[in-house]
Parts: structure tokens; C-alpha cells; sequence
């Protein structure tokens, strides 16, 4: 993941540096713009009723996730440190939350992995169809295909292993320049396959209702408490596809260089990310009404509906998917490197702080080892089609994973930097933010950080752990 870090370590710090700040926007984009937006963010709008999920995940973007990336970024460049060292330095009482945000990468990779091996799955399916092969799909319908696959046991845990071995793989041999320019390319060329899809799917005839659902008003789904379920999914999805709470941005932070404009980064990443899920919920909410299937289907919709539509496309929709999942697969392993980077950095600080010679692959044996497990389990669990027994009454061992990482440590663990950049340090950030940048937006951030994100945090954390463990009652 670490595109353009020197392999070298400053001699000062012993830590890794960018060469560029567009090598930081890259790692910074390649983790954020991942799974979340082209799978998790769908199907999530779904779920939430379309617009109005839609409509407070905007909010909260603009409220709450540009004034957190900000500040999780000027963190790690002020104390040149990873998530626990960096609270600690920030202020020592709550060096907890360091660890908090630390434990979300070992929850995300147990079923980003599962779904990493999906993606390599349907690459090569598609790649069979071109070739003719008998493990292609060949016209097999796409709903029937997944569910054969998700419930197919041994393949679908060894695709996951794959993703993650060649996670790992990369994590440990650094990034070669030959990955790091084809990476250069391949997040554009994904940016300009996804706005084909977009018109393909869009121009199905039967189109226009998934269309009107992303953009239509309507808050029937807020009718009672439902307005705390969509704030829950689009607080969820916001932390999820920024990596908000996750330790990843800290850490990045932390090897920008200091003439990086953070100001203007922080702007970026938000919007981009932004961009993408916006034309992945147009790639496959018209494909999804297009084609009579159900907009709250859950986690299917990246492989049911888009598969769909490569298959409504002839012939020459085989060689479409096949390089569209290709890509996908690219942006999905450059956030769960990100992800594991962040579970790794403060290892390597707590090495370098007591003098010891940081031992990166050991740290990245551990987090593989936990990743393992846990999408073993993912997998097996097949969506929870496998009988399994699942804690809390949930229905999947991913929600589960993803109840604890996305849904409660990440907005917990940045509930935490907003009491401690709003209150406890308040302007702790605004000289480094400065050094490098207008710093226009100084005002709203800090009124963000003190007022608005809290509440915002707050609400989210309570409505989390209500769905977590199941207490009716609470709203």
C-alpha cells in the first residue's frame, strides 16, 4: 500500500516518510476508495431508504467526516506518531483511545478478506466465460451463481486466504515500482469503468425507479425511530469507507511531510471518496430495480446486480467484468493494506520507543493470524446461510465484525479525539494545520470538533450499541 514511502527510515525518528503528498493522496484515496464505497455503500443506501440514507450521509460527511480526517491527519504529522503514542502525547488520559482505534482493523479485515476473495472469484468467473472455461459463469443466473459460491465452503475460505496472503505479501516485500505505477493507473481506469457501468446501468430499461430512489425525496423511512437506523447506517458507512477510527489515517499522517497542505488533503479524500460511492449506488440501484431485484438485499447487491448487468451486455460483457472486477480487486487490496498499515504503526512505535529494532513482519504475522481466523469463520458462515450460531441474535458472523469495528470502536474511538481536540487539547492542531496551509476553514473545524461531531458521535454510539446488544428499550 505504501506507494512512494522510502524504504529507508529517517534517522531522527526511525519512521517511514512519503516522497510526495501526491503519494500521500494516493495511499490516503487507495484506502478510503475500497469496498466501502463499491460494495458496502449500495447496499447500505438500500437498507436506509435511498435519499434519506443518502441525505444524512452528506451531512455527516461535510459535519463530521472532514473535520475528523483533518484531524486524525495533523495528529499524526504534529506527534509523528501512530494512533496510541499519539493520543498519549496529545493528552496521556486518554491514550486508551489509541488502543480502541487500533483494534478496528483486526474486526474490518476478518470480513473485508471474505469479501476480497469474492472479487477474485468473480474476476476469474468472468475470465472464464471469455475463455470459454467450464468455471466461468456462462450465463448462469447471477443470483443462483453467488449463492452456489457463498455456500460452496472450502473455495470460498481459500479465495479469502488469497486476498489476504497477497495482502501480506505486499505489506512485507514493500510496494515494487511496477504495482506502484500500474496503481497510478488503475485507480483512474476504475474511476472511468465505473461511469460505463453507470450508463449501461442506468439506460436498462426500468432504470429510472433506482434512480428516483437515490434522489427522490422521501422520509417515510424516518417515521418513528427509523431516522436513528438510517443515522446508524450512514454514521456506519461514513467511518467504514473514510477510515475514520481506524488508526490507518493517524498513522498515514504521520509520514506526510510537512509542507503537505492538510487543509486541502483533508478536502480531497472526503470528496473523492464521495464520488465513487455516489456512482456506485447509480451502478447498481438501476440495475437493481432494472432487473426486480430487492434494494435491501444486504451485502449481495455488489456481485447479484452488477453481475446482472454484465450479463445483459452479450458477449462482450464477460471481458467488461472481468476487467472491471480486476480493478476492483486493486482498489479492495489498497484499502485493506491501509487497514492493516494502521494495526501495524503502533507496534513499530512501541519497538522504537523502547529502543528495540522494529520486527515488521512479526506484527504483520500477528494481524494476519486474527485476519485468518476470522474470515475463515466469514466465510464458512456463507452470510448465515450455514446454520451458525451467531452472537446477539445477529444473523451473520459479518455483522457481528462489522458491528464491533464500524459500528462501535470507530465512532467510539472518535467520539474520544472530539472531547480531546474540542475540549481537553482544544487548538492542539491549529499550528500545524497552519504551518502548511490557509487554513480557511479554521473556524467551522473547530466548531465542528467541539459541538457538532460530539452529538453526532454520541447519538451514534447509543444507536450502535442498542443494535449490538439488542436493548429495545434504549431509544
Amino acid at each position: 500500500m505504501f506507494k512512494h514511502i522510502k524504504e529507508d527510515y529517517n534517522l531522527e525518528n526511525k519512521r517511514g516518510k512519503f516522497n510526495s503528498n501526491f503519494g500521500f493522496l494516493m495511499v490516503s484515496i487507495g484506502t478510503a476508495v475500497g469496498l466501502g464505497n463499491l460494495w458496502s455503500f449500495p447496499y447500505k443506501m438500500g437498507i436506509g431508504g435511498g435519499f434519506a440514507f443518502l441525505l444524512i450521509y452528506l451531512v455527516m460527511a461535510v459535519f463530521v467526516g472532514y473535520p475528523l480526517m483533518m484531524g486524525e491527519i495533523a495528529l499524526g504529522r504534529k506527534t509523528q506518531k501512530a494512533a496510541i503514542d499519539a493520543f498519549e502525547e496529545c493528552d496521556r488520559r486518554f491514550k486508551f483511545a489509541g488502543f480502541i482505534e487500533m483494534l478496528v482493523p483486526f474486526c474490518l479485515l476478518c470480513f473485508y478478506c471474505t469479501f476480497g476473495g469474492y472479487v477474485i472469484k468473480y474476476f476469474i468467473a468472468n475470465l472464464g466465460t471469455v475463455l470459454g472455461a467450464s468455471w466461468g459463469v456462462n450465463g448462469t443466473d447471477a443470483g443462483e451463481f453467488f449463492g452456489t459460491f457463498i455456500t460452496s465452503g472450502a473455495p470460498a475460505t481459500v479465495y479469502s486466504w488469497i486476498f489476504l496472503g497477497l495482502t501480506v505479501a505486499i505489506l512485507i516485500c514493500g510496494v515494487a515500482e511496477g504495482l506502484e505505477r500500474f496503481s497510478k493507473v488503475a485507480m483512474p481506469v476504475l474511476f472511468v469503468m465505473l461511469l460505463v457501468v453507470v450508463v449501461r446501468s442506468c439506460t436498462l430499461p426500468g432504470a429510472a425507479d433506482g434512480i428516483k430512489f437515490m434522489f427522490r425525496p422521501d422520509f417515510s423511512v424516518f417515521a418513528g425511530k427509523g431516522w436513528l437506523k438510517v443515522l446508524g447506517l450512514a454514521g456506519g458507512q461514513m467511518f467504514f469507507s473514510l477510515s475514520l477510527g481506524s488508526a490507518a489515517m493517524i498513522a498515514f499522517g504521520s509520514y506526510l511531510k510537512k509542507d503537505a497542505d492538510i487543509e486541502q488533503n483533508s478536502i480531497i479524500i472526503p470528496v473523492a471518496d464521495t464520488a465513487v460511492a455516489l456512482l456506485s449506488g447509480l451502478a447498481i440501484m438501476p440495475a437493481v430495480f432494472a432487473y426486480g431485484l430487492e434494494p435491501a438485499s444486504g451485502p449481495s447487491l455488489l456481485f447479484v446486480s452488477l453481475q446482472s448487468v454484465f450479463n445483459g451486455m452479450g458477449s462482450f460483457g464477460a471481458v467488461f467484468g472481468a476487467f472491471f472486477y480486476l480493478l476492483v480487486f486493486f482498489a479492495a487490496i489498497s484499502s485493506s493494506i491501509g487497514m492493516m498499515e494502521g494495526g501495524v504503526a503502533p507496534f513499530t512505535d512501541m519497538a522504537h520507543k523502547k529502543g528495540k529494532k522494529a520486527r515488521r513482519p512479526l506484527y504483520i504475522a500477528f494481524i494476519s493470524i486474527i485476519a485468518l481466523l476470522g474470515s475463515t469463520l466469514v466465510s464458512s458462515d456463507a452470510l448465515g446461510s450455514s446454520g451458525f450460531w451467531h452472537p446477539f441474535g445477529l444473523e451473520t458472523w459479518l455483522d457481528f465484525f462489522d458491528l464491533l469495528g464500524e459500528g462501535i470502536f470507530m465512532p467510539l474511538g472518535c467520539l474520544i479525539m472530539t472531547i480531546v481536540l474540542g475540549w481537553t487539547r482544544k487548538n492542539y492542531i491549529d499550528d500545524e494545520i497552519a504551518s502548511s496551509s490557509p487554513y480557511k476553514t479554521r473556524r467551522f473545524i473547530n466548531i465542528c470538533l467541539r459541538y457538532i461531531a460530539p452529538v453526532f458521535m454520541s447519538l451514534l454510539v447509543i444507536v450502535q450499541l442498542n443494535s449490538f446488544f439488542g436493548f429495545t428499550t434504549l431509544i
